[in-house]
């Protein structure tokens, strides 16, 4: 039997992570994984986790399987922090995921079982998960425009244009905030125009919400998710807990189907729970109670909402003396836009050839398409970009 298999492609962030290390500069830079980190180029647990972990080992008492679905408490915590009131309670069926990524499985595989001919339009650029994914499941994929190679910034033109192409029951990916790869966003005025588009033609909305609180604080990352599921009949929220808490290992995470018919709450709890019996049945709950622990306390979630503000600050930061630097180097305001994204990353726009130069010549590793992570930046490490970056021609 084995020997049918074939080959996988190379995880191209894993190459990237193996040529790093085995690279000998001491100069050389990683701006390719997708995970925070500070100053001294740690991941670093944030002190409420800490906190969180030593009330939990002295007062847990098993170890025992959670529901099929969770704790309910962990889904009643996560939807008031994503969606606050925007939609009723009981409009909103959850289930906790290993991860985000588990949580966007769990969402693929339910619109495969609801509606097989659904097309999931995505867009161009994406999370490559996303694809590989949709491919894997073999459920048809579109891709609409969304990054201006030009502007740094939102094709909002060409994605709604693209997006005039949706049929009834087609589900259209969006992310929450902090778009990856790109760090370019909508602003809520185009938000509601997507909505709008969605509704004349019947489609789906799915929300990717990853890096809530890594953009413009907690409340400001949510109000496009909160707009979506308050002004469409359905919807699919996909949600990770990796990023915001730092618990990127305890694979913690959260799928909601929304729907204004308060009398499909059933059969759609009733669904996520059958899918998450299918495919590992019994959710990891280490991450999801910490959470929990930290969201329904209110001096952990004071000290939580001060870190993830720290660590927003501080990218803001790193954004804001990149394209300063970059500006003193040229004299030219042409990378101003990396100010002016969110999150962990922003995609430099340079083409595949520059950005094998900028690692061959000067030790600088970021994925093949450009995206940079931007936690993976110091005081140190931003004059040696912007350098580099200006050496290569991007």
């Amino acid at each position: 039997m084995f020997e049918k298999l074939k080959a996988q492609p190379a995880d191209k962030i894993l190459m990237l992570m193996q040529m790093y290390r085995e690279d000998p500069r001491d100069t050389k830079i990683d701006l390719g994984v997708g995970v925070y980190k500070n100053a001294e180029g740690v991941t670093p647990v944030m002190r409420a986790i800490k906190a969180a972990e030593h009330r939990l080992w002295e007062e847990q008492q098993t170890k025992a399987y959670v529901g099929l679905a969770g704790d309910p408490a962990f889904s009643d915590a996560m939807i008031q922090l994503i969606l606050a009131d925007a939609v009723p309670r009981n409009n909103v069926a959850a289930a906790a995921t290993p991860g985000g990524t588990g949580a966007v499985r769990q969402a693929f595989e339910l619109i495969q079982m609801a509606n097989p001919d659904a097309r999931v339009f995505v867009s161009n650029p994406t999370w490559p998960n996303h694809l590989s994914i949709l491919n894997y499941l073999g459920i048809e994929t579109v891709s609409y425009r969304y990054f201006d190679a030009e502007t740094r910034g939102v094709d909002f033109e060409g994605m709604l244009a693209d997006l005039k192409g949706v049929r009834r029951g087609d589900v259209v990916l969006l992310h929450g905030c902090c778009h990856n790869p790109t760090g370019a966003n909508l602003n809520l005025v185009e938000w509601a125009a997507v909505i709008d588009v969605l509704n004349a033609a019947g489609a789906i909305p799915m929300v990717d919400i990853a890096y809530q609180g890594f953009g413009d604080g907690l409340e400001a990352d949510a109000e496009a998710t909160r707009l979506v599921a308050s002004s469409v009949p359905e919807c699919l929220i996909a949600a990770s807990c990796s990023k915001n808490f730092g618990i990127y290992r305890e694979r913690t995470g959260l799928l909601m189907a929304i729907s204004q018919d308060t009398s499909a709450h059933a059969l759609n709890q009733d669904t996520l729970a059958f899918l998450n019996r299918q495919n590992f049945s019994f959710p990891p709950d280490h991450g999801a109670r910490l959470v929990t622990m930290i969201l329904n306390d209110a001096d952990l979630r004071a000290d939580w909402a001060r870190e993830l503000e720290d660590v927003r600050l501080s990218m803001l930061s790193l954004r804001q003396d990149l394209a300063d630097e970059l500006q003193r180097l040229t004299g030219s305001d042409r990378f101003a836009f990396l100010a002016q994204h969110r999150g962990m990353f922003s995609r430099l726009g340079a083409s595949p050839e520059l950005v094998e130069q900028l690692r061959t010549q000067h030790g600088i590793y970021m994925i093949g398409d450009s995206r940079m992570n931007i936690a993976g930046l110091n005081a140190k490490t931003i004059p040696i970009l912007a350098r580099a970056i200006v050496d290569v021609g991007v």
